[in-house]
């Protein structure tokens, strides 16, 4: 099987200097490996292909057999590194929480522990007769969250 260490560091010096980043890095018993990147721009396939020849050079198929699978995280993937929060930024995403509520809104900020999204609830203002649409901020802690998508919408 292999080193998933090793190759944790293969790919992090091949992409070094560029704004791709490791989504997911993975090894299965049977030696399936999948590398998941995603960057704050896009990532093609020339990408992949390129990234999947260094790692080539690195781990001869002579020696040990594997499988090897590089692409970009999905759009519709849940989101699996902070980087992916950085980059959605003022985009809409769904939000799935532990306690099983799932809320749509656009995603505020993150950092290093907690995340903000805006949404819209209903709000009855005293004195009026209908309630009206609020924009409020939520706050989750990640370890509070199932996932966290990028929401896309048709118009």
């Amino acid at each position: 099987m292999l080193d998933k260490k090793l190759l944790s560091e293969v790919v992090n010096d091949a992409i070094s200097g560029s704004d791709i980043f490791v989504v997911d890095i993975t090894v299965s018993a049977d030696n399936v490996v999948d590398v998941e990147l995603d960057s704050m721009g896009s990532i093609d396939i020339d990408t992949c292909v390129a990234l999947s020849r260094e790692i080539e050079k690195h781990f001869d198929r002579d020696v040990e057999d594997y499988e090897l699978q590089v692409g970009s995280a999905g759009l519709t993937s849940p989101f699996k590194v902070k980087q992916q929060y950085d980059k959605n930024i003022g985009n809409p995403v769904e939000v799935l929480t532990k306690d099983g509520q799932k809320l749509k809104g656009i995603l505020k900020s993150a950092a290093d522990t907690e995340f903000a999204i805006t949404v819209q609830k209903k709000v009855k203002p005293e004195g009026a007769k209908r309630p009206v649409m609020v924009d409020t901020d939520m706050t989750f802690n990640y370890s509070e969250i199932k996932y966290t998508k990028y929401l896309i919408e048709f118009k």
